[in-house]
């Protein structure tokens, strides 16, 4: 079921669109359909995304296995998180975000749950709820050993990437920098590319470390970053941020990485690599090539990309730094 509260109008800074109730519960959405999971920081009505059948079908299938598992053992916290990700994938986010905060009126301090619930307030541009959930997750994991986190969805090589540490810094580097708090999204990416122990997660957080870095106006500094990125790396599954890096560089044209289909319609991969290329416009002073682009991302019917909502963010203070 879905908790039902007031939508608070998030403020300029992008801080997110609700505050933070007692022991984390959000109250902060009332959705007009059970398909409304947000409302973009455009105005625009966000509903559950279409999938391809045979898509929909498999994740329907998953979800049946994650909601049997559930109803047999509600009390046991694998069963609580993988139904709430396979309600993640089918776009029902709002129920993901119930079943989590369900799972933390049991485990109030589980950094799993903490950091499904942070994602997934991201996804719903409630970005001041995900940096709560996702710095408590990181005070909890710190100094205890990482450990793999299984994908939902695996890559073609089928070795998870991700980590349970990388992924909470992942996460909370980018609430902070989609509020606009470059120095803090810099602080925490600078932490995981450090950290890294492969391409892929190296990759990815460089990605956003630069981007803070450019915007935070320490360009002596994002060039450093890119400096040791180059073709020879191993990367699996995040293609998009390796050729960002490589664009960044100089050693790629924009034309590239920017791919659009011929129906302006964008993949995840497609919104997070054009929104690399839009805000290189933005840091480099091309500000309507910047907002062409934004708009071209938002437009592109992927609202749950990362790039998307980075577009929307950023495509939002420029339309009222414009009315000023």
């Amino acid at each position: 079921m879905l908790r039902c509260g007031v939508l608070a109008v998030g403020s300029l800074s992008m801080g997110g669109r609700a505050a933070v109730a007692q022991g984390g519960v959000a109250q902060a959405f009332t959705p007009r359909s059970v398909d409304v999971q947000a409302i973009s920081l455009l105005g625009d009505t966000l509903r559950v995304l279409p999938l391809a059948p045979a898509t929909r079908a498999r994740y329907e299938a998953q979800l049946a296995d994650a909601r049997r598992a559930y109803e047999r053992a509600p009390a046991e916290l694998d069963s609580i998180i993988w139904y709430g990700r396979r309600l993640a994938y089918l776009g029902r986010l709002r129920e993901a975000i119930e079943v989590y905060t369900d799972g933390l009126r049991r485990f109030p301090e589980n950094p799993w749950l903490l950091r499904h619930r942070g994602h997934r307030y991201i996804s719903v541009r409630e970005f001041d709820l995900a940096v709560h959930d996702l710095a408590r997750a990181a005070q909890l994991v710190a100094g205890t050993p990482d450990v793999v986190e299984p994908d939902g969805q695996p890559n073609a090589a089928g070795v998870p990437t991700g980590t349970l540490h990388s992924n909470i810094g992942y996460h909370l580097a980018l609430a902070y920098y989609l509020r606009g708090d470059w120095a803090k999204a810099a602080a925490v990416a600078q932490e995981e590319v450090t950290a890294a122990t492969n391409d892929d997660r190296r990759v990815s957080m460089a990605h956003w470390l630069y981007m803070s870095l450019r915007r935070a106006g320490r360009d002596a500094d994002a060039a450093r970053v890119i400096a040791p990125m180059g073709r020879h790396m191993r990367i699996v599954e995040n293609q998009a941020y390796h050729r960002l890096m490589l664009f960044y560089k100089g050693e790629l044209p924009a034309d590239s990485v920017l791919t659009v289909g011929p129906d302006g319609q964008m993949s995840t991969s497609d919104a997070s690599a054009a929104y690399g290329v839009a805000n290189w416009h933005l840091y480099n002073g091309r500000r309507d090539e910047a907002m062409d682009l934004f708009e071209r991302i938002v437009a592109g019917g992927q609202w749950g990309a990362f790039g998307a909502i980075a577009a929307e963010t950023d495509l939002a203070r420029l339309r009222t730094s414009a009315r000023r």
